[in-house]
């Protein structure tokens, strides 16, 4: 495996136009809660990178109480629900609201960041990734939460201010986040200042409904000087009430404009509509994850077909209080022609 400390660039290469239509097929339930002391009830919004040999993911822990964070890694699918957990509020990360990660290594500072919603924009950092105990205490991007999100966390009913990503080019480091408002937000920042100096946000992208730009996205590099872009929405109508589905859009710059590419619940990039189930359908929903990386660095570099997702998915029937919802991770493969 390439070290990514050696090869700070590993996501350059030639591809290929994107698909307009994706097919997928989705693994049985990959990794559930342990039953442990702490009492979990669902495990979401993976992150997951692959180095020396192993894949490294970083999840949220769910239950009544409130939200934290864990890490585990395996060296294969297979023994991914075996694998111990480590809870990262043993760490200086500490205990209190931390949700939603994601990973990636920052090359120009040789550190690994992690990033994550604490009521702020968050972040760690460590220098050795298979090591839990030693991410740092929580830095936040702003000292507060900025106007403009703050105004779109009302509008037009109570929101929250979700899922950071942080996805760098040659030049500058960007920062999305949403507002579950139908508003996804970017800011920037230089690659030599970062983590310091993030602007005052602007909206990269906006829906009338919020449902239909709802929350987790990711911001990949494809090459050729293309980045796609994935939302999470929720399906309208009586097929699809509160069924999570994803869609999709490219751009040649990380600021935009975005051109949909598959973005609608009859052609999702990812959905009910379009992930078979070899074995047991065992959820509706594909919700909050993330590609599954070989290129670790903070470009976000993926090839343009191929892909695995390693989601949250949940049982049709459960019924509960939100915090309490048992989600699950699954495995996406993605199949045919690309």
């Amino acid at each position: 495996m390439l070290r990514p400390d050696v090869y700070p660039s590993l996501n350059t290469r030639q591809t290929t136009s994107l698909p307009t239509n994706f097919t997928w097929t989705s693994s049985d339930i990959l990794v559930s809660p342990k039953n442990d002391s702490r009492g979990v009830a669902g495990i979401k919004d993976p992150s997951i990178v692959i180095y020396n040999d192993a894949y490294h993911v970083f999840a949220s822990t769910a239950k009544a109480e409130g939200y934290n964070l864990v890490y585990f890694n395996f060296t294969d699918f297979s023994e991914a629900n075996a694998t111990p957990f480590y809870y990262l509020d043993q760490s200086a990360i500490g205990t209190g609201y931390r949700a939603a990660p994601q990973v990636f290594f920052f090359a120009p500072q040789k550190l690994w960041y992690l990033i994550y919603q604490n009521g702020n924009a968050a972040y760690s950092t460590n220098d050795d990734i298979s090591n839990p105990a030693g991410w740092t205490a929580p830095k936040t991007f702003y000292s507060g939460t900025p106007p403009l999100i703050e105004k779109g966390l009302i509008t037009p009913q109570q929101g929250y201010w979700v899922d950071m990503w942080v996805i760098c080019d040659d030049a500058d480091c960007h920062l999305f986040s949403h507002d579950d408002n139908g508003r996804l937000y970017r800011s920037q920042t230089t690659l030599a200042q970062f983590p310091e100096g993030m602007s005052d946000p602007v909206i990269a992208l906006e829906e009338p409904r919020k449902e239909d730009l709802f929350e987790a996205s990711n911001v990949y590099s494809v090459g050729n000087g293309t980045y796609l872009l994935l939302v999470e929405c929720i399906g309208a109508g009586e097929s699809g009430g509160g069924v999570r589905y994803f869609k999709s859009w490219t751009s040649s710059n990380i600021a935009g404009p975005w051109t949909p590419l598959a973005a609608s619940q009859e052609n999702p990039f990812m959905g009910e509509a379009n992930v078979a189930f070899p074995s047991t359908k065992w959820t509706k929903s594909i919700s909050h994850g993330e590609i599954v990386r070989t290129d670790v660095d903070q470009k976000l570099g993926i090839g343009a077909c191929g892909w695995k997702y390693l989601y949250q998915g949940l049982d049709p029937a459960a019924n509960t209080d939100y915090n309490s919802l048992p989600w699950n991770l699954g495995l996406l493969t993605q199949t045919g022609e690309c």
